[in-house]
């Protein structure tokens, strides 16, 4: 009875190469043409004209906005400078006008010269560090890559932060003035100075502070260490405890009247 049962089970046929007629019959059909001259939607596609088309539209788009906007929009221009007058305050145009707050809680070299100069690099690093090709070619949100968003997005806000803060709420003397605060009346000038450290704890301040920063991350965040690697690790993290310490500085000025963790005769922080 065993024997019988194994021989009565259908054995499938093997593929020889040949199409079966049902298979013919499909492809002689005009929807069996249509799909094999079409073939199956491919999983990539070219950026011409896909991506392109879409950022020519994005683009023609912005210029009717900003041709609308230049038309209905009043952008007047101030009176002619007086060289006998010096106005009070005298700010910079609303793209510089971060920089200029800055020199409020940083030495002219630092918020000049080297915060610039390190956020420039910074930008430049970031394609050798970032190597992560989730999103790459597409909508990289904070999803894929969420520690690169993250980091990005509080840079932007602060910057604008500043320059918001130093063209809206900077009135003479840049002292703070509100929005419905008149210039006319004019404030009693604060005291420039502040607390300054003495070099070995300003040093040992910002040893710590980088320490710490480079550190702890390898202990309870090894994955993001090992994923990166030693050199990317190192180099990623000296960009992002500046920027932190940047951000950090301006409380200190403010609430605590901290005018420079190191003073040298080069330079101050």
């Amino acid at each position: 009875m065993q024997e019988l049962k194994t021989k009565s089970k259908k054995v499938a046929p093997r593929e020889t190469g040949v199409p079966s007629a049902k298979a013919r019959l499909e492809a002689l059909s005009p929807k069996g043409r249509e799909e094999e001259e079409e073939g199956p939607e491919p999983d990539k596609r070219l950026t011409f004209p896909h991506l392109v088309l879409k950022e020519f539209i994005a683009l023609m788009l912005m210029s009717l906005l900003l041709i609308i906007a230049s038309i209905v929009l009043n952008a007047p221009l101030e009176e002619e400078a007086n060289p006998s007058k010096t106005p009070n305050p005298s700010k910079a145009p609303w793209y510089f006008c971060g920089l200029q707050e800055m020199l409020v809680y940083f030495d002219p070299w630092i918020a000049g010269v080297a915060a610039p100069t390190l956020i420039i690099i910074g930008l430049c690093v970031i394609p050798y560090v970032d190597r992560n090709p989730r999103g790459a070619g597409g909508w990289s949100g904070i999803k894929h890559r969420p520690f690169a968003v993250t980091i990005f997005s509080i840079g932007v806000f602060v910057w604008f932060a500043l320059i918001i803060f130093g063209y809206m709420f900077r009135g003479p003397a840049w002292l703070v003035y509100m929005p419905w605060e008149s210039w006319d009346v004019h404030k009693p000038l604060l005291s420039p100075g502040g607390l300054v450290f003495p070099l070995y704890i300003g040093a040992t301040a910002i040893a710590v502070y980088f320490g710490l920063g480079m550190g702890l991350p390898i202990i309870f965040v090894r994955r993001f260490y090992q994923s990166l690697g030693p050199t990317r690790y190192f180099v990623t993290m000296f960009f992002v405890l500046c920027m932190f310490g940047f951000i950090a500085k301006i409380p200190l000025r403010l609430l605590f009247s901290i005018k420079y963790i190191i003073k040298t005769t080069w330079f101050s922080i």
